[in-house]
């Protein structure tokens, strides 16, 4: 089975509640990495207590969830959905590589713990995520950002 295959299996939960999860993985990101919220203006002024029950936190990891549900469809053939993400994330966001990193730990835990995505499965997202931001940094190198 692909790794893509592993992570999509455990997918079904996530895709049923993306607000929910999305907020799970968004609060769990800035209680775990605070300097990470800095980098989502519109958050930063969220106390961390109040993190999980912001509706727009809540929404923003939706967001996040549902792109990363469109680059696990696509089974590596990320190209088109990629570079537009990589020039927003360059180009406006200014969000480093590591950051991608970090979210994608805190996915794969909120995954474990919420979608029974296994050890295996938790691989399988390193393997796909260490592919995809691979991809960026070549997008981000040609659009002359170093994050």
């Amino acid at each position: 089975m692909s790794d893509f295959d592993l992570v999509l299996k455990c997918w079904g939960p996530v895709e049923a509640d993306y607000a929910a999860y999305g907020g799970l993985v968004l609060t769990r990101l800035f209680t775990e990495h605070p300097d990470t919220q800095k980098l989502f203006p519109k958050f930063s002024g969220v106390a961390q207590g109040d993190l999980a029950a912001d509706a727009g936190v809540s929404a923003h990891g939706s967001t996040v969830l549902r792109k990363l549900g469109e680059l696990l469809q696509a089974r590596g053939s990320h190209a088109a959905i990629l570079k537009p993400l990589a020039r927003s994330h360059a180009t406006q966001h200014k969000i480093p590589l590591h950051n991608f990193r970090l979210i994608a730990e805190v996915i794969g835990k909120v995954m474990g713990e919420k979608a029974g995505l296994d050890a295996a499965g938790q691989r399988a997202l390193r393997n796909v995520m260490d592919v995809v931001i691979a991809d960026m940094e070549a997008d981000y190198k040609q659009l002359g950002f170093t994050g």
